[in-house]
């Protein structure tokens, strides 16, 4: 059984370790993403998730992106502020002034004191000290990318989608040269073989693997990629992600054999989690840490 005691973080992450982690193909380091934050102890895609995380050593955070009326990037994984916050509208139909005058709510749906974060704000409290990882936020890549240049952090950014390689380089060449991309693929997919030969071309980093079952197809994909020596991306954060082995199998059934060590034996290099401090835990005690 697992045992729940978030207290048990571990000392924040040396961030020259991560790299060199991330970059080692034949490293027995796991990296570990946590899913817009530490959101179970703090509101999603927040300042304080984003702390938290850089404090209990997870050594890359996933965030979501938003633009304001007047222009500004701001973290927001919906279009409405309606479930996050204490407002109501579309993100684009309010300026930055009044996004700051709202109020986030925590995972329980209560509204805290926390404001909606800017991107630039995120920038300025995760530099030199945790990777992040851009999830939704395709269309600001290059805006991002500009800031990440200005702040001398492009080597912190992690940059994602599920398009083709054809597009990206039409689309985002110099981000995509220039900073960590990482294509984002269901291996489930008949042409999924095609996708991961196209993107082997660039040799990214990783590639991001979801898939709602696991056979003999999928497991050819995962070598594929393997066999490129690329990174194994897989995602624990629901059933339908990872063929059922997530993190709830995990926590709330203690079965850590058919989630987690699942995940570590079909291939996962990276794994994004809703659990990042158990997680850690039980890595760091099957020397995955």
């Amino acid at each position: 059984m697992l045992t729940a005691v978030m207290c048990l973080w571990a000392s924040a992450t040396d961030f020259s370790k991560t790299l060199k982690a991330l970059n080692d193909p034949k490293g027995k380091h796991v990296v570990v993403v946590a899913h817009r934050g530490d959101w179970r102890n703090a509101p999603e895609n927040s300042l304080p998730a984003m702390q938290h995380c850089i404090d209990m050593g997870v050594d890359m955070v996933e965030i979501d992106l938003q633009k304001t009326k007047d222009g500004h990037i701001v973290l927001m994984h919906d279009h409405d502020v309606n479930r996050t916050s204490n407002g109501k509208g579309r993100v684009c139909d309010l300026t930055l002034e009044e996004i700051k005058a709202l109020r986030l709510k925590n995972g329980m749906g209560r509204v805290t004191t926390v404001q909606i974060p800017t991107i630039e704000e995120v920038f300025a409290v995760t530099k030199g000290k945790i990777l992040i990882n851009i999830d939704k936020g395709y269309e600001y890549f290059q805006e991002v990318y500009e800031l990440a240049r200005e702040m001398d952090m492009v080597e912190q950014i992690v940059i994602k989608s599920g398009h083709r390689l054809d597009k990206v380089q039409r689309e985002n060449s110099e981000a995509l040269n220039n900073s960590i991309y990482m294509p984002i693929v269901s291996i489930d997919r008949d042409d999924a073989g095609q996708f991961i030969d196209e993107w082997a071309t660039v040799h990214p980093v990783a590639i991001e693997c979801c898939f709602k079952k696991y056979g003999e197809h999928e497991k050819a994909m995962i070598e594929k990629i393997r066999g490129y020596g690329i990174k194994v991306w897989i995602n624990s954060l629901w059933a339908s992600l990872c063929a059922g082995h997530d993190d709830d199998v995990a926590v709330l059934y203690g079965n850590t054999r058919d989630s987690w060590q699942w995940l570590l034996d079909n291939g996962a290099t990276l794994i994004q989690t809703d659990r990042p401090a158990l997680l850690i835990n039980y890595l760091k005690k099957n020397h995955r840490r």
